[in-house]
């Protein structure tokens, strides 16, 4: 089975890496280099558009490379987006690796909320593939991530209000056509404390999560940083078409983690590839 293309891969232009010459930044040739390699036909640089004026955040949810970002009243101050950088570093990664198709992106952290801003700051239209995020919650007035929220409100509680909020998340005509990582908040449930996460006890608002985003006709990304046997399951219980593969990758070593497992998984969903391999698999 050849591979699909990745849809979710972040370079040294993603704010979440460090920047350009971080140590922990995976760079955009890196990324391209190790793509050829592992014969992987395409990739989309989907960088992270985070526009929020009051999230906070407790200290141990940022790495060292980014802490930097974190004022001493906790709001987390995300540097603007290189566009113009990022859009050079495509064009030379697609000279030097011509058998590669490289396709541009944005990852939106909470398109529903930002889009007056995003446009303020750059052109939408100039971008391949826009995946759409739910990052944060509102919390007393401000905004944070759920393993920040894990700390203030009972665990259970986060989870449904994450899954709560994805309908308003696609409810209008914002230009991005993949959610990505709907399982977001699981990502972070505090197992020390809690023990393992049962995504069953919230299988109704996974569902209800699931219905409104095929319900606004957009597709459902495969992430593999966890592979969940009954996300594609669902999805097409709940009248879902199409699915994106993404890694989610921020350095190269990541670039398409579990993809052949992954797409054994929602082929037997009965979602298959197009022509092209940048394309959504449909059923």
């Amino acid at each position: 089975m050849s591979l699909p293309a990745d849809s979710h891969v972040h370079s040294e232009f993603s704010w979440d890496t460090g920047g350009p010459g971080s140590a922990a930044a995976g760079t955009m040739e890196a990324s391209c280099a190790r793509a050829v390699r592992i014969g992987l036909p395409g990739l989309f640089f989907t960088e992270h558009l985070d526009l929020e004026d009051a999230w906070f955040s407790d200290d141990e949810d940022f790495d060292e490379h980014e802490k930097h970002l974190l004022g001493a009243d906790g709001i987390v101050a995300v540097p603007r987006f290189d566009v113009d950088g990022y859009l050079e570093s495509v064009e030379r990664c697609r000279a030097a690796f011509p058998e590669l198709r490289i396709g541009t992106g944005l990852e939106f952290g909470q398109p529903h909320l930002r889009l007056a801003a995003a446009r303020q700051q750059l052109d939408l239209g100039l971008f391949d593939r826009i995946i759409g995020s739910l990052h944060t919650l509102e919390h007393e007035g401000r905004r944070a991530e759920p393993n920040t929220l894990f700390r203030r409100l009972p665990p259970e509680e986060v989870l449904r209000r994450y899954l709560a909020e994805v309908p308003a998340l696609v409810a209008g005509d914002e230009p991005f056509e993949v959610v990505t990582h709907l399982d977001y908040a699981l990502r972070y449930w505090p197992e020390e404390e809690h023990g393992p996460v049962d995504p069953r006890r919230v299988e109704g608002e996974i569902r209800a999560a699931m219905r409104a985003i095929a319900g606004s006709g957009r597709a459902l990304e495969m992430n593999t940083r966890r592979l969940w046997p009954w996300m594609p399951q669902w999805w097409s219980e709940e009248g879902g078409r199409a699915v994106s593969f993404g890694s989610d990758a921020h350095v190269p070593a990541a670039l398409a983690h579990g993809f052949p497992e992954a797409a054994a998984m929602v082929e037997s969903f009965g979602f298959r590839p197009g022509r092209d391999p940048r394309e959504l698999w449909r059923r």
